[in-house]
């Protein structure tokens, strides 16, 4: 029996602001390397706050075409108990032919201080979804269901 995945209202949001000023990147005989830095905000059910300034995305194009994408960065803010915490996250994603889909879905994986969230976000079954909009690049991230 085939398994189908079902999405829900995102567990959190964040609106990423890139800063091309800041993107270094170089190409060479195997590849190619951009690392984007970026900030942004999370204003969620389950968290609200900010990403701290260290944010990068760093892309990786092989000879073949193939890009990995590692999205690292600290979310500093509070959990829906209004306690202060702290969410790492690392968002991975790999995309053929040197093309990113729109929406592009990604891997997601999460650590926090939370007591909250920690029971809830420490369990991987999570996939992220990014796409552009006038405002920026929303990343969100939703619990993975399976319908049998």
């Amino acid at each position: 029996m085939k398994m189908k995945e079902r999405k829900e209202k995102p567990v959190l949001e964040i609106l990423v602001q890139t800063d091309p000023a800041g993107t270094v990147e170089f190409e060479s005989e195997i590849g190619h390397v951009k690392m984007i830095p970026f900030t942004g905000t999370v204003d969620c059910e389950n968290f609200h706050g900010v990403l701290a300034p260290c944010g990068v995305d760093t892309q990786v194009t092989n000879q073949n075409e193939v890009r990995h994408m590692s999205a690292r960065y600290m979310l500093i803010g509070r959990d829906a108990d209004g306690q202060d915490c702290h969410i790492y996250v690392e968002n991975n994603a790999w995309f053929t032919d040197g093309n990113r889909p729109k929406p592009f879905r990604t891997v997601p994986t999460f650590i926090t201080d939370s007591k909250r969230l920690a029971p809830y976000l420490h369990r991987n079954q999570f996939v992220g979804e990014g796409e552009r909009d006038e405002r920026g690049l929303w990343i969100r991230f939703y619990e993975l269901k399976t319908l049998e």
